[in-house]
């Protein structure tokens, strides 16, 4: 199983590992990835760590849909695999939520599903270059010939000699999403799977890489994880509680939270009611507090070496391709002897 650094985005200042990084491309690791709220963006540490590092794959996970135009993140995309040398690139893309969408970016919700594929289909016609890019969509047009448009936009085609196999990912979690992701992306970048629902996912990517007439191998999965590298695991259960808490609690309106709706489809749903209902009184620690250790336990790989080695087992053998994980130096070291990967002598 391929592993992966994650790197997030920044709080209040942006401070970037770059020595972790460089470790972990010393490691073995297949690939680090940046991500984006309303702070940093996902795009441009990855063209810093292009400079810092050789071999490495660049992933975002995830740009915000709504952030940028197709075209726009085609370009930035495109140039951030330039400056790295080429094949090194991974653009993860994922919707948010309408409150970040409609809230921070201005935009309206619109019907995401047909949102992403336009999105998709106009990056891949734009880093093809076969021709001018034209797209008549249910979202998305190109040229736009909507209200307040001079009706004069012209076809236009990538003037940079892009990569045309540079991989776009999706961050989808719902049954038509995950479906469309695997028909149209070349990975997938599941929000809160864990070995034990992997299965009810499997039949929705069988059935879009069926759709796409694709092959399994040429799809890429990877998950999410924590790595801690302790002897008291309650401890480490408990520092986890209060960031679930705020995402199952408080990220998202009420009626329209992701992360709680991820919390239901894994058999937790009268925990993530309660902590839904905790967090939104301002009752956080009451929210923390109701964050159930099953289900951080599930979701991160706690403990000291042989604990986190069985556990680690279960993702191993669950059908993905690889792993992006948090960590320190410790737990990087860790993961890299416990998946047997390649690491540079000295490392």
């Amino acid at each position: 199983m391929k592993l992966g650094l994650s790197l997030g985005y920044s709080g209040g200042q942006l401070q970037l590992p770059v020595e972790k990084v460089q470790l972990a491309e010393r490691l073995g690791y297949d690939s680090v990835w940046t991500a984006e709220a309303y702070g940093s963006d996902a795009l441009s540490p990855l063209a810093y760590l292009a400079a810092k590092t050789e071999r490495i794959r660049l992933g975002t996970a995830v740009i915000q849909l709504a952030g940028r135009t197709p075209a726009n993140a085609a370009m930035t995309i495109a140039t951030i695999d330039a400056l790295a040398g080429g094949n090194r690139v991974i653009c993860g893309i994922g919707v948010s939520g309408p409150q970040i969408v409609e809230g921070w970016y201005g935009q309206p919700w619109g019907k995401p599903y047909y949102r992403i594929k336009d999105y998709v289909s106009i990056m891949k016609k734009v880093l093809r270059r076969e021709e001018p890019v034209v797209h008549e969509g249910k979202e998305i047009t190109l040229p736009y010939t909507g209200p307040g448009a001079m009706g004069i936009g012209k076809p236009l085609k990538s003037i940079l000699h892009t990569n045309p196999d540079i991989p776009i990912w999706l961050g989808t979690g719902m049954e038509s999403t995950v479906k469309l992701t695997a028909e149209i992306a070349d990975g997938w970048l599941p929000l809160g799977l864990v070995p034990e629902n992997y299965d009810s996912y499997e039949p929705w990517i069988e059935a879009g890489l069926e759709k796409a007439g694709k092959d399994r191998s040429d799809f890429e999965s990877f998950s999410g994880t924590s790595v801690t590298v302790t002897d008291d695991v309650q401890s480490a259960l408990d520092r986890l509680k209060p960031g679930i808490a705020l995402y199952v609690g408080g990220m998202g309106h009420k009626t329209k939270n992701f992360h709680n709706e991820m919390m239901v489809r894994r058999g937790f749903g009268d925990a993530a009611q309660r902590i839904q209902e905790l967090f939104l009184a301002k009752r956080k620690e009451e929210a923390t507090a109701a964050v159930p250790d099953e289900f951080v336990d599930q979701g991160a790989l706690i403990g000291d070496k042989q604990r986190i080695k069985k556990r680690f087992k279960d993702w191993e053998d669950c059908g993905l391709t690889g792993m992006t994980i948090s960590a320190d130096e410790d737990g990087l070291r860790l993961m890299a002897e416990i998946a047997r990967l390649n690491v540079e002598p000295g490392a």
